[in-house]
């Protein structure tokens, strides 16, 4: 199975498609697809640069990342790194 995902236009954050195309945050709001279905949905995704910002295909197991860039899907699903690891912030 697979999910479409994107960085939406507007912020920069991880998107996915969800019911009808439409974006949602959560990975686990991903439609999950078939190959076929699949590279239609990208398409259709694709032609809305408005919003989607280059969306792309990932393999998915139970809306968990499983391909071989399984482990950054992981960390993108997870929501921005930046600003954990730093208490206080820069100074």
């Amino acid at each position: 199975m697979k999910i479409v995902t994107a960085n939406r236009l507007s912020d920069g954050r991880v998107i996915y498609a969800g019911v009808d195309n439409q974006p949602v945050e959560g990975i686990g709001q991903a439609s999950t697809l078939d190959d076929a279905t699949a590279e239609i949905v990208l398409a259709e995704v694709a032609a809305r640069p408005d919003v989607f910002v280059n969306p792309y295909l990932v393999e998915v197991q139970d809306r968990t990342p499983s391909g071989r860039d399984r482990l950054k899907e992981r960390i993108r699903s997870a929501g921005p790194t930046v600003g954990h690891s730093v208490a206080g912030g820069v100074g």
